[in-house]
C-alpha cells in the first residue's frame, strides 16, 4: 500500500486526508503536526508528532504548513533521495524547495483553494525535472481529492494562480457580504438576504460552469435594456468594479513574489 505522509495538520491536509479515505484510494496514511489538538481531528488515522517519523518510507511527502515553518519542517521530515515532495505552501518556488533536499529530488509545487474542503477546489501545480510520470500520476491523485487539478509547465504561472484562485474564494466571500449588508439597508432580513445571497451566488457559478458559454455572454443574457441589473452594473462599473478586482489580483500576484523572495532567505 502506498504511504502518503502529510507535514501539518491544519485545513488542507484535513480536506485532502478527508477527499483521499472517502475515495477509498488505497492510501496508507499518515499526518505529522506538533500540536495534539490538531491530530485529533484525524480519527482512523495514523498520527506522528515527528516530522521525520511520518516521512520515513513514505512515497509522497505532503508539505500543508505555512510558509514561515515550510523550510524548518522540511527539514525535520528528512526527505530520502527520490521520495516525492508536495507543497501548497504560497510562494515556496521549486529552485528553494530543492535547495533544502538532496540533489535530484522530485518536487511538485501547487496552490490549492479553500473550498478543497468540501471536495470542491482547484489546484495548480507544477513539478520539477526530477517527477517521473509515476510520481506526476501520485501528486495528481493526492490533489485531485480536493478538486480539479490543473498542470503547467512555467512555475512563473503559479503567481497568477494564487492571485485567482488561491486567494479568489475571499473576493467572493467579500462580495456575498456586502450584497448581504445591502440587501438589509434595503429592509430585508438578515437570514433572507443571507439566503438570497448565497443561493444567487450557487446558481450564477453552476451556470457559468456549466457550458462553453463565456461570463460576459451570461452577464448580457440577464441585463435588459434599461432595467433593474443594467442600472446597478453601470454604477458598479461608474465606482471602477473592475480596476478594483484587477489591482487586487495584481496585488496578491506581487505578494505571492514577496513570500518567495522571504522563503528563499531561509534556504
Amino acid at each position: 500500500m502506498t504511504r502518503i505522509a502529510f507535514i501539518g495538520g491544519g485545513n488542507m491536509a484535513f480536506a485532502l486526508v478527508h477527499g483521499l479515505r472517502s475515495a477509498d484510494a488505497g492510501f496508507d496514511i499518515v499526518v505529522a503536526d506538533p500540536l495534539p489538538a490538531q491530530l485529533a481531528r484525524f480519527e482512523g488515522v495514523a498520527t506522528e508528532a515527528d516530522n521525520a517519523a511520518a516521512a520515513a518510507d513514505a512515497a509522497a511527502i505532503v508539505l500543508a504548513v505555512k510558509p514561515q515553518v515550510l523550510a524548518a519542517a522540511l527539514r525535520e521530515a528528512q526527505p530520502q533521495v527520490g521520495q516525492l515532495v508536495v507543497s501548497i505552501a504560497a510562494g515556496a518556488r521549486l529552485g528553494a524547495l530543492g535547495a533544502l533536499t538532496s540533489p535530484g529530488q522530485p518536487v511538485v509545487r501547487c496552490m490549492p483553494n479553500t473550498p478543497a474542503l468540501i471536495g470542491a477546489g482547484i489546484t495548480g501545480a507544477v513539478a520539477n525535472a526530477h517527477v517521473s510520470p509515476a510520481q506526476r500520476g501520485l501528486a495528481q491523485r493526492i490533489l485531485a481529492a480536493g478538486g480539479e487539478v490543473v498542470w503547467f509547465d512555467d512555475e512563473r504561472h503559479l503567481d497568477a494562480v494564487t492571485a485567482l484562485s488561491g486567494s479568489g474564494p475571499a473576493y467572493f466571500f467579500l462580495l456575498l457580504e456586502s450584497m448581504i449588508e445591502a440587501g438589509v439597508a434595503l429592509g430585508l432580513e438578515a437570514d433572507v438576504a443571507r439566503r438570497l445571497a448565497v443561493a444567487t451566488a450557487l446558481g450564477a457559478g453552476r451556470m457559468a460552469g456549466a457550458g462553453d458559454v463565456d461570463p460576459a455572454t451570461l452577464r448580457a443574457r440577464v441585463t435588459s435594456p434599461g432595467g433593474t441589473t443594467e442600472r446597478a452594473l453601470s454604477i458598479l462599473e461608474a465606482h471602477g468594479a473592475r480596476a478594483a478586482f484587477r489591482a487586487a489580483m495584481f496585488g496578491a500576484r506581487e505578494r505571492s513574489r514577496e513570500l518567495a523572495a522571504e522563503f528563499g532567505t531561509q534556504t
